[in-house]
This record gives structure tokens, C-alpha cells and sequence, in this order.
């Protein structure tokens, strides 16, 4: 799944503001998230995060969120920025954020990924829409699933 060299090229694609992704990386797969053009960064619900120095770099070891029956293994990955990201009470906090490949209705790129303890929240991710902005994406606010399969977990 690769992309033409022109996003422009792309047809437009509506989704709704529930659908299934993949980020294949972090071994997640058809799961549901919620989209959120209001939230300008993707937020994954992330446990026992912990950062640490390999060759030089930051790293954060983390796990990701389980899918229905699937407990995806322990991700690592080198940190790709800390920011200042505004949680769902308004207040600024700082965020590790990794690079990761997303996957919806066919199409791959990759994205930022701000790691959060989601875990009281009904959907493992929110999409921002830096992650959809440049990639000839529309959202529909009052529909859900409309390029992928609601899940039946």
C-alpha cells in the first residue's frame, strides 16, 4: 500500500466521525477510534510508559491498548518530540509523541502519536486532524463507518 507522490492526486475520501484504522507498527488492527477535528494531535491510550537512552537517542517503551481479545506485545520506539498538549480538561500537559504508520480504507502515511492514559475513555484513540490534514480527507460528522467496518467487540 503505497501512496501516489501527489496527495492532491488523491480522490477525496469521506469518513465518519467513528471508523476502523490499523497502525500496523504497534501491532493494532482494525480497530475503532473516534475522529476528532477538534483535537489538532492523535492521542493513543498507552500503560507503563517509560522512557530510556538507547544509542543516544530517547526511546519509550510502552503498551498499547488491548483490542477486544488482543493484547498487542510491548512497543519500542524512539521519541520523536515531547509537547505541550491540551488534555480533555483544557490544561496544557507534556506528551511523549512517536511516528507511526497509519492504515484507513486502503491508504497509508504516517503519523504523530501522543501517548495518554485513555483507559476511562470509550475509544483507545482520538484522530486528530493534523493525522487527516494534506490527505484529501473529509469528515462526516453524522455518520460512522463509512469506509470501514463497525467492530463486534
Amino acid at each position: 500500500m503505497t501512496e501516489p507522490s501527489s496527495k492532491t492526486s488523491r480522490p477525496l475520501m469521506v469518513i465518519g466521525w467513528h471508523e476502523c484504522i490499523s497502525l500496523p507498527d504497534l501491532g493494532l488492527r482494525d480497530f475503532a477510534v473516534k475522529v476528532d477535528t477538534g483535537a489538532r494531535t492523535t492521542a493513543l491510550h498507552a500503560a507503563n510508559i517509560e522512557t530510556f537512552r538507547k544509542d543516544g537517542q530517547d526511546w519509550v517503551r510502552f503498551d498499547p491498548p488491548r483490542i477486544g481479545d488482543h493484547q498487542p506485545a510491548t512497543y519500542e520506539g524512539p521519541v520523536f518530540a515531547i509537547r505541550d498538549i491540551t488534555n480533555t480538561s483544557g490544561v496544557p500537559e507534556p506528551r511523549i509523541v512517536i511516528q507511526t504508520p497509519l492504515v484507513i480504507a486502503g491508504r497509508k502515511w504516517k503519523i504523530d502519536v501522543s501517548l495518554a492514559d485513555r483507559g476511562s475513555m470509550r475509544f483507545p484513540l482520538i484522530l486528530g486532524r493534523r493525522a487527516l490534514r494534506g490527505h484529501n480527507i473529509a469528515v462526516h460528522p453524522g455518520r460512522s463507518y463509512l469506509v470501514s467496518t463497525k467492530p463486534n467487540y
